[in-house]
């Protein structure tokens, strides 16, 4: 029985066996594209279109991969308190999450003070202690760590790989993903992937995705029990900190007035998810 290849493998397949003949093969990659593109039409939780060319298991792949070097280049947090209390708050979020399975997520603090957080697919996340310092409370830790899950459940990732594929880095991207590839191309992918400032490579997502990881972080949060008016005084203190100078999170994510208002614009209904959440014992006291 042949074996079924996946996308990615797909890909490299195909430009593996083209000719030298470069016409020939963007013929060839340009077939691949128009027949993946039948299937990979795919609609965000907020209802905007995306290109999703890659199966959840091949970006949960991608996701393990930069989890596991990220550990190795910088180390976890030895303080147990802030572990704890980012492992609370983030629990918090995940269990009001459906169909939550403890085993489907991971969760690492590593000490480092940028004030930054990711989260990648194959849910595995990463919280600086940097952060803690521009957080003040539970509930502003917690618009962060739920607009990083946002990215991920809103394919974020996936969309951006998939655009990729699709101009100027796809067959490198498809190497990667394969097991091979270099450190310079390793860096654009995870960068890809939603590390960005973390790897030196400044790729932040696009405004409408961050609109879309706002407005569903908020949801995220609020359904946790969390109090979602925290969520705009912890964009307010994110601007400020650092003085001119931003922290790594806003560097790599557009702020300012119009994402305040985006959140304020939603506050009702957020403010009506959290009291319902409480009124179903879902009350955090993380500290």
């Amino acid at each position: 029985m042949a074996r079924k290849l996946s996308f990615t493998h797909k890909l490299q397949h195909l430009t593996q066996r083209a000719p030298s003949n470069p016409g020939r093969r963007g013929l060839q990659l340009l077939s691949l594209a128009a027949l993946t593109l039948i299937g990979a039409c795919a609609t965000s939780p907020l209802g905007r279109s995306q290109l999703v060319l890659f199966p959840a298991n091949e970006m949960q792949q991608m996701g393990v991969a930069a989890y596991k070097e990220m550990k190795a280049q910088t180390p976890a947090t030895n303080n147990g308190k802030k572990s704890d209390y980012v492992q609370c708050v983030t629990g918090h979020i995940l269990k009001a999450m459906p169909n939550y399975k403890p085993a489907d997520w991971e969760i690492t603090v590593f000490e480092d003070p940028q004030a930054n957080a990711f989260a990648l697919p194959g849910g595995k996340i990463g919280v600086y202690t940097g952060l803690l310092e521009v957080a003040e409370n539970q509930d502003q830790l917690a618009t962060v760590i739920g607009h990083e899950i946002a990215h991920v459940l809103a394919n974020h990732s996936n969309e951006r790989v998939s655009t990729s594929t699709l101009t100027n880095t796809g067959l490198q991207l498809a190497q990667i993903a394969a097991g091979g590839g270099n450190s310079a191309t390793k860096q654009t992918l995870f960068g890809l992937l939603g590390l960005g400032a973390q790897v030196g490579i400044a790729l932040p997502f696009g405004r409408k995705q961050e609109s879309e990881a706002d407005l569903l972080g908020l949801d995220l949060m609020a359904k946790a029990g969390f109090d979602p008016r925290q969520s705009v005084y912890l964009w307010e203190n994110m601007g400020k900190a650092g003085g001119q100078k931003p922290p790594e999170f806003m560097s790599t994510h557009p702020s300012g007035e119009r994402r305040i208002n985006d959140l304020s614009g939603r506050m009702k209904s957020a403010m009506a998810l959290s009291l319902q959440a409480r009124k179903a014992g879902r009350s955090p006291n993380c500290r």
